[in-house]
């Protein structure tokens, strides 16, 4: 048996170490007898003969461990707790039950164990999971605003079970049986597995030279029926520009952005706003590897079970196929991820359908070159009739605005390098920039509270893509900027951070050095903080969660 860890009980409950081991081994109480224990509460805890009661580590709130605790209390029986993994739980309860009922329950138990970190994770806000298995080590750690936070360690053992309990025994789309030197993936949709916060969990397992790394992406269900895409950080401008590529008809929309830049998220409420504004007489069709946000009004299908790359890609071209044969009016297809799936979605677009998609690129005008990358013919890709619009997008990190505190009342907290660029970069407004905060209760000590896009969408017209089939790019984003009034990615950051909303040091994290494009940036930041109607836009920013 794993050693104890010997913490206070309740008003009945000995706070000295746990009692000396008798010679013969304790018998169980709460299986059976007058303090026998309900099925929920013998997943969680275990009373012993000799006054222990083992409580599963992060258990000791939980109602039902809480409500056994009081029952003893009232029955003015003496306890000692002690807090031990949920496998030791288990293991006292099995004995004797025979090997295969004692795996059964094991695994009945390590699903608990699942669910309650989901739950722990969603109480976090955290977007992703990771599950770190080592020789001689469990890892798990949250990211939450963009940032790993380590929550805890256990056994080598322990993250094996666990691992295997998330892939076999919890997901509902997985490639095959777990196998932990190979590199999977798989998703959990049954709500009866989740928490109520969740729509689905994304899982993506790779060996390493230790062990193995689990991450598992939480999609949350609390979009609701938003489709203001202003509360996620875009800008009027934006939303305008969005809006319009909305009520065309045909044409192909893509955004771009790494991993956890929220691209879902905008593709949800792009695709709900449309349908809502269309009475739900909109067929819109979704193409899906796996089906990540719901769409309410949309037939989302998913593209799953492949045994291999190339066996998806061929699967993922073909629905994309059979979807243009379902008569849509919109077709939203997850990702691009390879010249038959960009294919697909350029020939969508040149058939009178109107298409939604994602691609991972540095910056709107680099989704161009992404297509080529991928075999796409520069004629088809540069054609503003066929590709109607170029998105890209991150998300920063929002300042509490509880804690946050002025630049120019800690200039100190920024090296010098740093300081002349952002005092550059932010002319006039200089006086407004602020800091994160050393955190507060309202942030829970994060001093941020929440994320915010930063985008660029380009609408491009003939001129435009006649830049880029000349290979004058530099001259194509000149005339957006000037001619099309398109704000890159920088000019969206700096904007926030001249509001007080983002700190200088969290956006050249997202964007890098912010006076890269100085001069015509303190120009526009200038316009920014002067037109009324510019700056109430500055303030309507929101949290997003990634997708």
């Amino acid at each position: 048996m794993k050693p104890f860890i010997s913490i206070g009980g309740g008003a009945h409950a000995r706070a000295d170490v746990a009692p000396p081991r008798s010679a013969a081994a304790p018998q169980v109480l709460s299986r059976s007898g007058a303090f026998e224990g309900s099925a929920e509460e013998r997943k969680l805890l275990c009373f012993l003969s000799d006054g222990r009661l083992l409580i599963a580590h992060g258990q000791q709130s939980n109602p039902h461990v809480l409500s056994y605790r009081a029952r003893l209390q009232k029955m003015a029986r003496e306890f000692t707790v002690s807090v031990v993994d949920i496998e030791t739980i288990a293991a006292l309860y099995n004995n004797g039950a025979g090997e295969q009922g004692g795996r059964r329950h094991e695994h009945s138990m390590m699903q608990v164990t699942a669910k309650e970190l989901l739950n722990h994770a969603c109480r976090e806000r955290a977007s992703d999971i990771h599950i770190r298995v080592r020789r001689c080590s469990t890892e798990t750690y949250f990211r939450i605003h963009n940032d790993l936070v380590r929550i805890g360690s256990q056994t080598t053992e322990y993250g094996e079970r666990l691992l295997a309990t998330l892939y076999g025994a919890m997901t509902s789309v997985s490639d095959s049986s777990y196998k932990p030197t190979e590199r999977q993936d798989a998703s959990i949709a049954d709500r009866d597995k989740l928490p109520p916060q969740l729509y689905g969990v994304r899982i993506a397992t790779a060996p390493t030279s230790e062990g193995t790394l689990m991450v598992l992406r939480l999609l949350y269900n609390d979009a609701g029926d938003a489709v203001d895409l202003r509360p996620l950080g875009f800008s009027e401008a934006h939303a305008e520009r969005l809006q319009r590529l909305k009520e065309q008809p045909t044409g192909m929309n893509i955004i771009s952005g790494p991993t956890g830049s929220g691209k879902s998220t905008t593709l949800q409420r792009v695709l709900s706003g449309a349908i809502v504004q269309a009475e739900y007489k909109l067929h819109v069709l979704t193409v899906e590897d796996p089906v990540e946000y719901p769409i309410d009004g949309a037939v989302q299908t998913s593209v799953t079970n492949a045994g291999s790359e190339e066996e998806r890609s061929r699967l993922f071209s073909a629905a994309i196929s059979n979807a243009m044969r379902l008569d849509p009016d919109t077709i939203m297809i997850g990702e691009i991820r390879d010249k038959a799936s960009a294919q697909s979605a350029l020939r969508a677009s040149m058939t009178g359908h109107q298409v939604w998609t994602t691609v991972h690129a540095n910056s709107a005008i680099a989704i161009v070159d992404r297509l080529l990358d991928l075999g796409l013919p520069m004629n088809m890709v540069a054609d503003h009739t066929v590709v109607t619009g170029l998105i890209s997008q991150r998300l920063v990190k929002l300042l509490c605005p509880h804690c946050k505190v002025k630049l120019v009342d800690a200039p100190d907290a920024l090296a010098a390098p740093m300081l002349a660029r952002v005092r550059q970069a932010t002319g006039g407004a200089f006086d407004q920039v602020c800091l994160a905060g050393p955190g507060c209760a309202d942030c829970r000590q994060n001093g941020t509270a929440g994320r915010s896009v930063v985008a660029e969408v380009i609408t491009p017209d003939a001129r435009f893509f006649e830049f880029i089939r000349n290979g004058a790019k530099s001259q194509a984003l000149e005339y957006w900027r000037r001619e099309l009034g398109g704000q890159t990615l920088l000019e969206h950051t700096l904007a926030k951070v001249a509001a007080g909303l983002v700190d200088p040091r969290m956006a050249e994290k997202i964007v890098g050095h912010l006076a890269l494009e100085a001069p015509r940036v303190e120009r526009r930041l200038n316009v920014v903080l002067e037109a009324p109607r510019v700056e109430r836009r500055l303030n309507v920013v929101g949290s997003v969660h990634a997708g």
